[in-house]
């Protein structure tokens, strides 16, 4: 284990009182936003491109066979615009919208927003190399903090974007509270794009979090590794198992690291040993799946209304666009 004398930075210092505070619940839980250091991002990145992860590749063929319908339904034609985009990620998915943009000949300012400096780091190089003309400037951070220094000029029509079903990853009130942050910001002419992952078929959906190819444990278990790396933890990792359920009524797909055994895990800076019954449940995730109703529920109780909405062949997904409730504040 690390020293606990070791300095650490500020990041550190916040991710190791999350993690003691989680471990110290009952149930003990950890946010999902921890899975993405740079060993997660690339775990998460073969995820996506798993056979068995529908998600990316259903809003990829939105952006990919709508692209001037989204572009439509976002900027209403202007010829300048700023798209913000929070967690980035690799930005596949809307290097489609940005490429068309420069095609018709408009002039987008891209502003990916993200809290992993690695993700940003690739994706600026990806974006010198495949879309050399784009100006763009990424930000890394808490969403509202970049939002509010872009969105300063009220004469730009802006875009915010918000892919990939992560408001899944937030229960119903922390949903609306980020859907509301967002909104406050909106002007008349400005666009909230939200994907949402619609519920289907169990089965479908279970594949998704417990892919044949392992991505998606691994991807979990890193969670426990990076405590190990970064805060000088000795969780025995061999000792957990990936268990992801879903329940069809509530929409609900869970993820967690289940116990197989009485264990004691150190970590430095707590106050005791973390203690783990066999077989207890360490909560890591939340992926809420929608139906019209819930996403309506959502606009209403945020300030907003829809305004357009895009799905995928099969029905899997959609993309919806939002504006202010109230335009003419």
């Amino acid at each position: 284990m690390k020293d606990i004398l070791e300095p650490i930075s500020a990041a550190t210092k916040e991710f190791r009182a999350h993690v003691l505070a989680g471990l110290a619940g009952t149930p003990k839980k950890i946010s999902s936003r921890y899975f993405y250091d740079a060993a997660g991002d690339k775990l998460f990145q073969r995820i996506m491109a798993s056979e068995d992860y529908y998600v990316t590749r259903a809003e990829d063929e939105i952006l990919r066979d709508q692209t001037d319908a989204v572009l439509a339904a976002l900027f209403n034609g202007h010829q300048r615009f700023s798209l913000f985009e929070l967690g980035a990620g690799d930005g596949a998915k809307t290097k489609h919208v940005l490429r068309r943009a420069l095609e018709q000949g408009r002039d987008p300012v891209y502003h990916p927003i993200d809290i992993s400096r690695h993700v940003l780091d690739q994706l600026g190089q990806a974006l010198k190399k495949e879309l050399p003309t784009l100006r763009y400037q990424a930000e890394q951070g808490e969403y509202f903090e970049a939002i509010e220094r872009g969105f300063s000029d009220p004469s730009e029509a802006k875009a915010v974007l918000f892919l990939g079903s992560n408001i899944g990853n937030l229960d119903r009130a922390r949903a609306i509270d980020l859907l509301k942050g967002v909104a406050r910001y909106l002007g008349p002419n400005d666009r909230f794009l939200v994907g949402f992952d619609r519920k289907k078929d169990p089965a479908t959906i279970l594949r998704a979090y417990n892919d044949s190819e392992g991505h998606t444990r691994e991807f979990n278990l890193n969670l426990l590794h990076r405590i190990n790396r970064e805060l000088g933890a000795d969780f025995n990792v061999e000792q957990f198992i990936h268990t992801p359920v879903y329940d069809p009524s509530s929409g609900r797909a869970l993820s967690y690291l289940v116990s197989t055994c009485d264990q004691d895990v150190h970590i430095p800076g707590a106050e005791a040993p973390v203690h783990f019954n066999a077989w207890e449940a360490l909560h890591t995730e939340i992926s809420q799946k929608y139906d019209n109703a819930m996403i309506e529920d959502l606009a209403t109780h945020s300030g907003l209304r829809i305004t357009a909405q895009f799905t995928d062949g099969k029905g899997y997904f959609t993309d919806v666009v939002f504006a202010r409730t109230d335009p003419e504040r």
